[in-house]
């Protein structure tokens, strides 16, 4: 799938954390390619979410790339006032960036889920807090899109902490969206099933793709693209009537029941 998007953000400007690589990466080249002013947040891979800008600019894009983490605090504050100064308001928050732990419930610290709580809801919050603040004192009608995961529902072993935190980023989903919704600002969530990220052959490295490809209904993997194209609907004026939504974007993964097939 290539990055060609159907919707128009000219004048618009879309904030996507955790853009250096894979969904990331891929929203932010098809926002640009429709018209957005791109910001390419990253909080290690620099020459990744530099490479992002370049490509955008090169398809005559705008796009501005901030290093910071959106577990830091002092870094929410500062890259939104950033953004502010340099191109106004703005008018989509994508929260896909996210920090992931494969210990077990019997192993897992308490460090461990300061960091992951920090990470994966304290920052979300926090930037979505800051952006709804500002959308409505600047009188826009924006979006915020949280990118969760199928995990949120359909966990599996060694993932208490990233599964409980993508729960709360979907249940913070639907009571933002109740609270922003006398400001006309919609919120909404992903619930990506299994992506062909980095990220991801690295987790099956070990087993083989095969054995996870297989139990796909649609048999093969998503590519970020397909959770791009989403994410552009849900930003668009298509989607004006939705909010307090969760989709999942999974080939069917997130609807087989479990047992013996």
């Amino acid at each position: 799938m290539n990055n060609a998007c159907t919707f128009s953000f000219g004048g618009q400007t879309m904030l996507i954390s955790g853009a250096s690589r894979g969904i990331g990466a891929a929203t932010a080249r098809m926002a640009a390619a429709a018209g957005a002013r791109v910001v390419v947040n990253y909080r290690e891979d620099r020459a990744g979410a530099e490479q992002v800008g370049r490509d955008i600019e090169a398809g005559g894009g705008q796009a501005l790339v901030l290093q910071g983490d959106v577990g830091s605090a002092e870094d929410v504050v500062r890259m939104i006032d950033e953004v502010l100064s340099t191109w106004g308001p703005i008018t989509t928050l994508v929260h896909n960036a996210s920090a992931l732990d494969r210990s077990s419930f019997l192993d897992v610290t308490l460090d461990q889920i300061d960091l992951m709580v920090n990470a994966n809801v304290r920052g979300p919050f926090l930037m979505s807090q800051l952006v709804a603040r500002r959308m409505i004192a600047d009188g826009v009608r924006g979006s915020i899109i949280h990118i969760s995961s199928i995990l949120a529902r359909q966990t599996i072993p060694n993932r208490t902490l990233y599964a409980s935190t993508k729960g709360a980023i979907e249940s913070l989903t639907k009571a933002m969206a109740l609270d922003l919704a006398p400001h006309g600002i919609r919120v909404n969530a992903i619930a990506p099933g299994l992506i062909y990220t980095e990220a991801l052959k690295a987790g099956m490295a070990a087993i083989g793709e095969e054995h996870f490809a297989k139990v796909i209904p649609f048999k093969r993997f998503g590519s970020p693209d397909e959770i791009a194209s989403v994410v552009a609907f849900l930003a668009s004026d298509a989607a004006s009537y939705i909010t307090g939504a969760l989709i999942g974007v999974d080939g069917g993964l997130g609807v087989l029941e479990a047992g013996p097939r």
